[in-house]
């Protein structure tokens, strides 16, 4: 089955694009950052700044303010790094 697949799969590639533009098109591509909501940013700090005084148990609470922390960083990266839409 698998078989049929990759043959299936090589008769697409031919008759699509030449294999010259597969690979142009994977190169070319470049990492574009999405803009994020501003709630986002708020509700990252909120999370870490509860966690950090609300959370008892100190593994439960290394864990969240690490995931929020992730967040706050995603959100200023998002901030930064995002093309600026003109409305």
């Amino acid at each position: 089955m698998a078989k049929k697949k990759a043959k299936r799969a090589k008769k697409t590639i031919k008759h699509s694009k030449s294999k010259k533009d597969l690979v142009a098109s994977s190169t070319t591509s470049k990492w574009h950052a999405v803009p994020l909501k501003g709630s986002f940013m708020v509700l990252s700090i909120l999370g870490f700044l509860i966690s950090s005084y609300l959370i008892s148990n100190k593994d439960y609470r290394l864990t969240f303010m690490i995931v929020f922390g992730v967040m706050f960083i995603a959100s200023l990266v998002s901030m930064t790094k995002a093309p600026i839409i003109n409305k």
